[in-house]
């Protein structure tokens, strides 16, 4: 297996002393996982944050290997970690796709619906200019993975309608799209809700 993309870094987690395992969703392969050598190390730490655009290259042996992973930065979305809302955003959609998405099956409406909403997280005035987007982000991850229709999002409504919006689909993906993951995925979005409620 030899595979260069593009990708979105989706979730990174410890692997050993110094490597870490990242899962990165592709517009052409979907989401994959890697090794990344040196993955918590003082260089490639700052390339191995959720939502940052990297240029990958996976490389195994066979299918069922997990492959070796080499990352370079295209785009760092890092300096919006730092503030609140678009912090908790960009975490809780980068969670639920590295969640919900089988590996390895493209979802190439996926990858562009959540490189826009990145962005939008990060270059919006407010949330009322990216909460539409994230709900309209959620419907789609559910309809990608076979269940059907869901409520529309809620457009250019008054932001109360917005936030019943998304308070609507969040029973729908803890039942359907995460109902065999385990973990505090759902705080994620917890704590998203949590700071969407201080916007008066």
């Amino acid at each position: 297996m030899h595979l260069r993309a593009q990708a979105l870094v989706c979730a990174v987690r410890a692997h050993g002393e110094t490597a870490a395992i990242a899962r990165l969703l592709t517009a052409e392969y979907g989401l994959v996982a890697g090794y990344v050598a040196g993955g918590r190390g003082r260089n490639l730490r700052p390339v191995l944050i959720p939502g940052n655009v990297v240029d990958a290259e996976l490389r195994a042996r066979s299918d069922s290997q997990l492959p070796f992973a080499r990352l370079e930065l295209v785009a760092s979305r890092g300096p919006w970690l730092n503030e609140p809302l678009p912090a908790a955003a960009i975490t809780w959609a980068c969670a639920l796709t590295a969640s919900a998405l089988p590996e390895r099956q493209p979802f190439p409406a996926l990858h562009a619906a959540l490189s826009a909403l990145l962005d939008a997280a990060c270059h919006a005035p407010s949330a009322r200019g990216w909460l539409p987007g994230l709900i309209a982000f959620e419907g789609l991850v559910l309809r990608e993975l076979g269940y059907g229709a869901t409520p529309r999002p809620p457009g250019d409504a008054d932001w109360p309608a917005q936030l019943a919006g998304f308070d609507t689909l969040g029973p729908l993906i803890e039942r359907y799209a995460l109902a065999e993951r385990h973990g505090g995925v759902m705080g994620a979005r917890a704590m998203l809700r949590e700071r969407l409620a201080r916007i008066s």
